[in-house]
């Protein structure tokens, strides 16, 4: 279909989804060059399904983790629990009773349904709260927010497939000491998998089978992460781990009609490979000064890194003075190597990468705001 694009319609950018992650090898690359099949950006669901989850486990106690601005800047999501210190505190508070904790509040999933927050909201028992803030204060946010997590040190993986493979391999490279075992049902790939990877322990079973969690340790297990093709699989397991003593747990789960279930069930952190790879495909269809997309919460909003050109209207202009449109929020600043947490005074300059929250419908208003011609890629 790329090759179609290119040759017949002339199209400037193509993106393809490749399942077989042997195409992102080096030896492959020629194929890839201007003179053969020009596609410009190959996505491996199996591949970023892997990064994602190994994000989330270099920051405990996040449901989501999303890096923005070069990594300078990260979205997160996170669950209030019943010694969350900031329970029932107005968001218009937060910055008096902790002034050291620069972090803009940007949605609340209360019940199931997410919303924009106002000044005067409050933060609830079971709230699953999404922030935006400087890499380097995560640590400080998340402690304010109850959770002091120790690293991840024994992993258990549920599921041997490509992405258990694929994520076998990214934790192997990001954590040295870490004590992995995997779990996987079919005999053939169990024993493939002891001879290919290597320091961890391969047990042939279900995820499901006490004697095999037992077997795991599942009792001295730091996180758990289920990634077998079956969704009923990944979540029941999981809840087995928390039964065991396993507080972080981490599903894979791919049908939408168990979205209603997670936050009854306590599983926070779980894994959406379809929106995963919608999302990874949304950063690089950029329009005019926007540099990346991520969706959030499937179809709830996006939020853009938008470049600040130097002859916008909304430059130099106080936040509150500027008419955005409806629900649209400006979350944070790059400028530089600066990350700032915007209020009604903060202004946005030329060269500025700004992170902007549009609420569903909204985006196309979003762009036309910090265009300046209409210049597509």
């Amino acid at each position: 279909a790329c090759q179609v694009a290119h040759s017949l319609f002339n199209v400037p950018k193509k993106v393809a989804r490749l399942r077989q992650s042997v195409y992102r090898d080096p030896a492959w690359a020629n194929l890839f060059s201007r003179a053969h099949m020009p596609i410009d950006v190959i996505i491996t669901p199996e591949a970023e399904v892997a990064r994602l989850v190994e994000t989330r486990l270099s920051v405990a106690g996040t449901t989501s983790v999303t890096p923005m601005a070069g990594e300078k800047i990260y979205m997160c999501g996170v669950l209030c629990k019943q010694d969350c210190p900031l329970i029932n505190t107005p968001l218009k508070q937060l910055r008096q009773l902790f002034p050291d904790m620069q972090v803009n509040i940007i949605t609340i999933v209360r019940e199931g349904r997410p919303f924009i927050p106002d000044e005067g909201d409050q933060m609830l028992i079971g709230d699953e709260i999404y922030f935006v803030a400087e890499k380097s204060q995560l640590p400080r946010i998340l402690a304010g927010f109850g959770y002091k997590e120790k690293e991840a040190k024994n992993i258990v993986i549920i599921g041997g497939g490509n992405i258990g493979l694929s994520l076998l391999r990214q934790i192997q490279k990001t954590y040295n000491n870490a004590n992995l075992k995997v779990i996987e049902i079919d005999p053939e790939r169990a024993q493939r998998l002891s001879e290919t990877v290597e320091d961890v322990l391969v047990l042939n079973g279900s995820g499901l089978s006490r004697e095999i969690l037992e077997d795991a340790n599942m009792s001295d297990a730091d996180v758990t992460i289920s990634v077998t093709n079956d969704d009923e699989t990944n979540l029941l397991s999981c809840l087995l781990a928390r039964e065991y003593g396993c507080d972080r747990v981490v599903p894979l789960v791919n049908k939408d009609c168990y979205n209603v279930l997670i936050g009854s069930l306590g599983l926070g952190a779980v894994v959406s490979p379809k929106a995963i790879t919608v999302s990874t495909i949304m950063r690089h269809v950029r329009r005019g000064r926007i540099k990346a997309i991520h969706n959030l919460l499937g179809d709830f909003a996006e939020v853009l890194e938008i470049e600040m050109s130097d002859n916008l209207d909304i430059a130099n202009v106080a936040l509150k003075d500027l008419n955005l449109p409806f629900g649209v929020l400006i979350c944070a600043i790059l400028r530089e190597d600066e990350v700032i947490i915007p209020d009604g005074n903060s202004a946005m300059k030329p060269d500025d990468r700004v992170i902007v929250l549009a609420p569903q419908g909204q985006a196309s208003k979003v762009e036309k705001l910090f265009s300046t011609s209409v210049d597509i890629f």
